[in-house]
């Protein structure tokens, strides 16, 4: 029987199990999922995991599971970016059918396999080592330096060679001066009950701090008391999607001791990357189902304008807007989508006058670092071409998505000169803040 009337469940990912790395038993369970994608197919457009394996099928000597060998799988789980899309959004066999398939945790379990058997490639250690590139090279002296060197055709030459990261691939600048060293400027108190500290993530400290200041201002606007999280770390998700689970239990445990004060404070913790906040309200959490203090982080963060929604519907957002927004193109972010509370950017946005905000949900496929590999980027290029050729056929003043990585990928890849933008600056320029 297909699909049922039932919510999807998430089963715990019970990594700690010796047999969680068991190659034979994750191969018994990989044939019986790939039995059933085989049969179903809907998931084919996604992403490249599900092509590659409906190949692999299609070009064996049965045209079955039987016929694909085990290492031929592997090319599946390297196409498998944890987007959770076919979970969320396409798989009728999802727990609590009795088939129970989870594809995006079966692909966590053999990259965790892959990760514990292998090696990762330093390419792929230093890729996913976000705080420690950020602490490097985020400062005055030396962001000036390599922003520079990875403009110049040569040095991304000699990266492609090397390091095997594609010369295309447009790499995140580095900021002088990060989020978390502007700390005490962006700080706000406020004596209402209302209270956010911020998580600024990786991204947003690191490279782009504008939109931490952004988010600040705005959440300052509405009287809310604002802190900058400055002790905190990587929430994880990069090594997470590399299979060191190890380390995301290491990050985890040093983040939850931070993060559990602010909410014991009263404090909603607001991140402005969704890959971060699903990190803490899903994956943690599957992961450490017995952690009391997960659980109550889990409850307390929120995406920018989930939160901001919150306040529009208890009468509390300032909605005292002085600039329209105009024609808004917007690129749903996949980890934004799985968190399930709707469009609640464009919502937000279109309580500004004048403002209409097109909404395309599909992936960007970047995923943070697929889409700067040698051997992915152009396949995430293709995975963006219905989202570029959208946005390159309308005539569009704005483009933002909440995902800043995968807004400049697209940006990167498209036909028109488009600069992207976060949601929360747009909120910024609409309320007039300078």
């Amino acid at each position: 029987m297909e699909g049922g009337l039932e919510r999807p469940v998430r089963h715990s990912i019970n990594w700690k199990n010796p047999d969680y790395l068991d190659e034979d038993l994750f191969e018994k369970e990989l044939r019986r999922v790939a039995d059933a994608c085989h049969g179903c197919r809907r998931c084919v457009s996604l992403c490249n995991s599900f092509p590659s394996l409906f190949d692999l099928i299609d070009e064996s000597e049965t045209f079955e599971v039987d016929g694909v060998e085990y290492s031929q799988f592997e090319e599946v789980v390297d196409h498998c970016y944890l987007c959770d899309l076919c979970f969320l959004t396409k798989c009728p066999y999802v727990p609590p059918h009795e088939w129970e398939i989870d594809f995006p945790h079966l692909m966590l379990r053999a990259k965790a396999i892959k990760f514990n058997k292998k090696n990762p490639s330093l390419r792929d250690r230093i890729l996913t080592s976000t705080d420690t590139l950020g602490r490097i090279f985020a400062n005055r002296i030396l962001a000036p330096v390599v922003n520079y060197f990875n403009n110049l055709e040569f040095f991304r030459r000699i990266l492609s060679r090397f390091l095997r990261i594609h010369i295309k691939a447009k790499l995140p600048r580095f900021t002088s001066v990060t989020a978390k060293s502007m700390a005490t400027q962006l700080n706000y108190f406020s004596n209402t009950n209302n209270r956010v500290a911020i998580y600024t993530t990786c991204y947003h400290n690191y490279n782009q701090p504008e939109v931490i200041e952004d988010l600040s201002l705005v959440l300052k606007h509405n009287k809310i008391s604002v802190e900058i999280i400055k002790n905190d770390n990587c929430c994880g998700m990069p090594k997470l999607e590399l299979g060191d689970l190890k380390r995301v239990e290491s990050l985890m445990k040093s983040n939850s001791k931070i993060l559990s004060k602010y909410v014991e404070d009263g404090y909603k913790i607001i991140a402005p990357v969704p890959s971060c906040v699903l990190m803490f309200k899903q994956e943690l959490p599957l992961m450490f189902p017995e952690d009391e203090e997960l659980k109550r982080i889990a409850q307390s963060i929120y995406d920018p304008f989930e939160y901001l929604f919150h306040l529009y519907k208890s009468g509390e957002l300032n909605t005292d807007f002085k600039n329209e927004l105009g024609s808004v193109f917007y690129q749903v972010a996949c980890h934004q989508r799985v968190q399930n509370f709707g469009l609640l950017t464009k919502k937000v946005l279109e309580l500004v006058p004048n403002t209409n905000v097109e909404a395309l949900e599909k992936c960007s496929g970047h995923d943070g670092t697929y889409g700067v590999k040698e051997e992915t980027h152009h396949i995430s290029v293709k995975i963006a071409r219905p989202i570029t050729k959208a946005l390159d056929s309308g005539n569009y003043p704005k483009f933002i998505s909440d995902c800043s990585l995968a807004g400049n990928h697209i940006a990167n890849i498209s036909s028109k000169d488009y600069n992207s933008n976060h949601p929360i600056s747009l909120i910024k320029d609409a309320y007039g803040i300078n």
